[in-house]
């Protein structure tokens, strides 16, 4: 699976990440609820186009995770969105599951579903241009959660996911996120992540999963949203390493982390940290969403005469998330010029 390991490697090529920008409609529509604009195709197609659109975008973005209306989409010149982030260097992936769902006679807690159909799909993403894809699943920390059950019902999706992308051709990114939502401890955090780390990667080895071309996307080690006592960045940088050394084989390329509610600045800091830190056997770095486009969104506004703004905006995040890839970000960059 040469080909694999060559498209995980271009993802977390040095000083590059990942764009998310897969949102489902629900996501988007409250997005755009926040600048006041309708969530309508054709202002999801604009957004998207202004997004893609970033002059030197490359510099910093690997790849660039799409939703299916998305990938069938083209930018206002009529190029279709995967040639044209293909022309720019840059890899087109895809988001194929439909969504976390209650877990049945499990209060509280998810397991995502989309597996049904997934085969075909897979090839005509493939087909469509994508080259890797993304699953998500949902992990709560709460009173008796989570449980084995759940994170074995969602590594097994996860693994059947990444099975099912492989064979299409496709690089599976997987991702298991523990949510921040609670007030719960950092310590409460680590054991939940590598318990889900755990049970993730029992599930890729039973279904025989190309380790070399898989990515993993993670949470960091984190003290809940509501927690008093919040970690500082140096403690979630140690405890998150820490984690994933006792969990995640050698052979996985890259772990590219989901900013997961955290600031935009917080998530680049933490990323920095670790980076700075070094002695890792994977290359670290970013799978961001709101934490990169949230100041783009609020600069472009759904007005066509600010489409320069916003993507001046998403180019300067991008390139701090690059530099924290390198462990060479500073507070000070924050508020030099795009």
């Amino acid at each position: 699976m040469a080909d694999l390991s060559a498209t995980a490697q271009a993802l977390v090529a040095k000083d590059k990440g990942i764009l998310a920008a897969d949102e489902s409609f629900p996501t988007i529509e409250k997005r755009f609820k926040s600048i006041g604009i309708e969530s309508s195709e054709e202002n999801r197609r604009s957004y998207r186009d202004m997004l893609f659109g970033t002059a030197g975008l490359e510099e910093f973005i690997s790849g660039v995770i799409l939703f299916d209306e998305t990938i069938r989409q083209s930018d206002s010149a009529g190029t279709p969105f995967p040639k044209m982030l293909e022309g720019k260097g840059i890899i087109p992936g895809i988001k194929v599951d439909k969504g976390a769902k209650d877990l049945a006679l499990f209060p509280g807690e998810k397991v995502t579903e989309g597996l049904d159909g997934l085969r075909e799909r897979g090839t005509e993403y493939f087909e469509l241009g994508a080259r890797f894809t993304k699953w998500r699943a949902v992990i709560t920390i709460g009173a008796g959660i989570p449980t084995d059950f759940c994170l074995h019902a969602n590594g097994h999706a996860l693994a059947r996911f990444a099975a099912l992308s492989q064979e299409a051709g496709l690089v599976p990114i997987v991702e298991p996120e523990v949510l921040m939502d609670g007030d719960h401890s950092i310590d409460q955090c680590y054991d939940a992540t590598k318990r889900t780390l755990e049970a993730l990667f029992m599930q890729l080895n039973l279904h025989r999963i190309d380790l070399p071309g898989t990515l993993l996307k993670t949470n960091m080690v984190l003290s809940g949203k509501g927690a008093a006592d919040q970690a500082s960045v140096a403690e979630v940088a140690e405890r998150t390493i820490e984690c994933l050394k006792e969990t995640v084989p050698a052979e996985i390329p890259g772990i590219v982390f989901l900013s997961g509610g955290q600031s935009d600045e917080l998530a680049t800091a933490h990323l920095n940290e670790m980076n700075k830190r070094g002695g890792t056997p994977w290359a670290l770095s970013f799978s961001y969403g709101r934490a990169l486009q949230a100041p783009s969104l609020k600069a472009w506004k759904g007005d066509a005469s600010n489409v320069e703004a916003g993507q001046k905006a998403l180019y300067h995040r991008a390139r701090l998330n690059g530099a924290a890839c390198g462990g060479t970000y500073t507070e000070a960059m924050e508020n030099e010029a795009a």
